[in-house]
């Protein structure tokens, strides 16, 4: 972690983290030198409407090896009438399958749904039924995706944690009804964001101005919690669904004087930074989020380090040498995100999924995912942690230290004199305009956090920057509030 500016400003080539050079695991890339060319994608925000994503594979595969087969000739060589027969046959191909190309294009293209605005698509056939048939407890779709997938239809929203389930038939979120409401119905809803086994508290809250919601039918049976709930226009109790899954952001200590201007950590300062080794080495930080679950940066996993057998976590430790002595938690799988771009760090974001769940205590504990709706100031106080180099091309630090940074606007970053249009929506920007303090290589993957409502939240994961604590070259954190349901998705599908 960069306390003082290094060299002079100028867009330089990013930072990585540099922790573990063993050639045999992550060889060294070649540079790449950043520009201006809008070299993402252009949708970056998540759709309003929810996304039926695929299972994201937890690693590469091995690719298949073609081989070239020799050959001394062909039947197409032999005579003339053969080679006209050939000539045919071919032409008759190329048709056919530019048909079924054409055909393939227009079913499976995303983007360009066919399918009206009162439809939803099942995305393994392209077929098209009503809104109104989503999760209605009979199956439409060939891959009954109408009926499976219902979990991915609710969210918390805002600093309250509010839960809200999405209405199928009116296109929107609406926060749940506290009418009839009770703790079983709370586990439920935890299971279907992919929380497993994990529930702290569900509560009514005063509902501000609210004028309709998603209701409780008790007598509907016993089935799934999203097909109990209907579309209502009143709420007896006035009160709505508060639901946390899990206890989080909450640390033991609060000395936050002591990191301003970046200092030694104490012992549950910072209770949900790990460190993540390869060979007993630190190579990036994480953040924890569920006893089994840590986020970090997707660079960091990049091929060959996708592989979960390489990588461990150490949890409420602050110093490097004492790693080598405690208990080191492997990881199960290693989850990055798919639309991730090396050359950009556009989506800059992975999940690693542990053997065996953390046990939480005092200097164990897990930070809050941030919630959509969440207001942030344009300049909102945050703090960096991570082991990383204490200057620009520095060796990474024995010591966890962190420091507090700002959030800096993205139109300001993306300015000409800034980092000129490199700042996607998938990233947010912090640190200081004249340098001074930042994240350094050995910080990647590790937490941006902030306060709020008296909890702590993951607002980014370090990601890259042009040098350390150079003067108008802040840190770049890949934006987590964009991948909030990302996260739930991959909980879900890896539980």
């Amino acid at each position: 972690m960069a306390l003082t500016s290094g060299s002079p400003p100028g867009v330089g080539p990013y930072y990585e983290n540099h922790g573990y050079q063993s050639e045999h695991f992550y060889p060294p890339r070649p540079p790449v030198a950043p520009n201006g060319h809008n070299l993402y994608p252009v949708q970056y925000y998540p759709s309003p409407v929810p996304q039926y994503a695929p299972r994201v594979t937890t690693q590469v595969s091995t690719p298949a090896v073609h081989t070239r087969r020799r050959s001394s000739g062909t039947p197409c060589t032999s005579n003339s009438k053969a080679k006209s027969l050939c000539v045919a046959l071919a032409l008759g191909t190329v048709l056919v399958g530019a048909a079924v190309a054409v055909v393939l294009l227009w079913r499976f293209l995303p983007g360009d749904s066919k399918c009206s605005t009162s439809e939803m698509e099942c995305g393994s056939s392209g077929t098209c039924i009503s809104s109104s048939l989503w999760c209605d407890g009979i199956s439409h779709c060939p891959n009954e995706e109408d009926e499976n997938r219902c979990g991915e239809l609710v969210r918390l929203y805002g600093p309250s944690f509010t839960l809200q389930v999405y209405s199928s038939q009116r296109k929107a979120w609406y926060p749940v009804c506290q009418d009839d409401w009770n703790e079983s119905y709370g586990r439920a809803a935890c299971k279907e964001m992919g929380y497993k086994d994990n529930f702290y508290r569900t509560e009514g809250i005063q509902d501000i101005g609210g004028t309709s919601f998603m209701k409780l039918n008790i007598s509907a049976g016993n089935i799934d919690l999203y097909k109990k709930l209907y579309h209502s226009d009143s709420c007896s109790s006035r009160m709505v669904v508060s639901l946390q899954c899990i206890q989080c952001g909450v640390r033991s200590v609060s000395r936050q004087s002591r990191i301003v201007g970046g200092s030694n950590a104490s012992p549950g300062d910072w209770p949900w930074q790990v460190s993540l080794h390869v060979q007993d080495t630190h190579v990036c930080g994480g953040s924890i989020i569920t006893p089994d679950w840590i986020v970090t940066a997707a660079h960091c996993v990049e091929e060959p380090l996708n592989k979960p057998r390489y990588w461990s976590a150490f949890a409420g430790i602050l110093n490097q040498y004492q790693m080598y002595y405690e208990k080191r938690h492997q990881v199960a799988k290693v989850i990055s995100h798919p639309n991730y771009d090396s050359k950009t760090k556009n989506n800059d974001i992975a999940l690693m999924k542990l053997q065996m769940p953390l046990t939480f205590n005092d200097v164990v504990k897990p930070v809050c995912l941030p919630n959509p709706g969440m207001m942030l100031d344009p300049a909102q106080a945050c703090w960096i942690s991570g082991w990383g180099a204490t200057y620009e091309k520095g060796k990474t630090s024995e010591v966890l230290n962190a420091a507090k940074v700002f959030l800096i606007e993205s139109s300001k970053c993306n300015s000409k004199y800034m980092y000129n249009n490199l700042i996607t929506p998938a990233m947010v920007c912090a640190g200081f305009l004249n340098g001074t303090v930042d994240s350094c290589q050995g910080d990647s993957g590790g937490p941006l956090v902030t306060l709020k409502n008296d909890i702590w939240w993951l607002i980014g994961d370090t990601s890259w920057g042009s040098g350390c604590a150079k003067a108008l070259r802040p840190g770049v954190y890949g934006n987590v509030t964009v991948f909030t349901d990302w996260i739930y998705q991959q909980m879900k599908a890896n539980s």
